[in-house]
């Protein structure tokens, strides 16, 4: 019984090997894509935390056919070689590494940022969120010095009971913040993706890899998150972190207002604002 229900659980998995990708989290990109049309105008893209390399198989058949040299794959180890994905050995929190991006670019900023890394997970939760909050912003941090003006950034996030700092961190740098957890990814993770769009810095802001970007002196803007699954999940209707939300109408139907949830191709919709302040220092 319990091989069975394994079995189940990772039908993915059987789907993956069965049609040639290195591992099932391609389907989670390939999902997020029909739901949000990452790959919509794109012919630069950048994986971080590459390997095994299934994301950047992904985007090799959406937007590497468009000539050579459009997808860059990052991480700290070799993978095996993958046809139109350049490969870069090294560290997403080194300029030389931005650098490195820039360059087989010609000179251009990518369209599309992504990252499925994780760390090592431990079973401890605090520990796992911390560093999985960590490796996010090492993404959104070495982002910033390659993606365009306008560009979209998706990494994975792990919602944990701080997960709002990191909401509003990434509501800083984009005009759109979404969480969306693909069809593919298991119910009983923690885990969902974190969908942002139209990339717009603060006015005064220089990228640099040395400084953390946990400041949010200079920002007066609001933090407007939705929360997207596309399934049915049920931890998703609780979140994390003291998050007040409020249910939008559904599409087309009525006034947001009126408490109705949102319903998107068979997905949920939540949102909250919340004031980007700065907390006052510490003693």
């Amino acid at each position: 019984m319990g091989r069975t229900s394994k079995d189940k659980r990772d039908v993915y998995y059987r789907l993956a090997k069965e049609n040639g990708w290195r591992a099932r989290s391609a389907f989670k990109l390939l999902q997020l894509d029909e739901e949000f049309h990452l790959f919509q105008g794109v012919t630069r893209a950048v994986d971080l935390c590459a390997a095994p390399g299934s994301w950047s198989q992904v985007l090799s058949q959406k937007i590497g056919g468009q000539g050579p040299g459009h997808v860059v794959a990052v991480d700290l180890q070799a993978m095996a070689p993958l046809p139109g994905v350049i490969q870069i050995q090294g560290d997403i929190t080194q300029l030389s590494t931005a650098k490195e991006i820039i360059q087989h670019f010609e000179g251009c900023h990518a369209d599309l940022v992504v990252c499925d890394g994780a760390p090592d997970v431990t079973g401890l939760h605090d520990v796992d969120e911390y560093m999985q909050a960590q490796l996010l912003l090492a993404a959104l941090n070495i982002a910033t010095h390659v993606l365009k003006p306008g560009g979209c950034f998706v990494a994975k996030i792990f919602r944990g009971r701080d997960v709002t700092l990191l909401y509003s961190q990434l509501r800083v740098f984009f005009s759109s913040v979404l969480c969306a957890k693909p069809r593919s990814s298991r119910n009983s993770s923690i885990e969902a993706f974190a969908v942002c769009r139209g990339y717009d810095p603060p006015e005064g802001f220089v990228a640099d890899l040395t400084k953390p970007l946990l400041d949010h002196s200079y920002v007066t803007r609001w933090l407007r998150v939705q929360v997207y699954s596309t399934h049915t999940a049920p931890h998703l209707t609780s979140i994390p972190g003291g998050l007040y939300i409020e249910e939008e109408g559904a599409a087309g139907q009525g006034d947001p207002s009126s408490g109705l949830p949102h319903q998107q191709s068979g997905c949920t919709i939540s949102t909250t604002d919340l004031p980007l302040t700065p907390h006052p220092a510490g003693p």
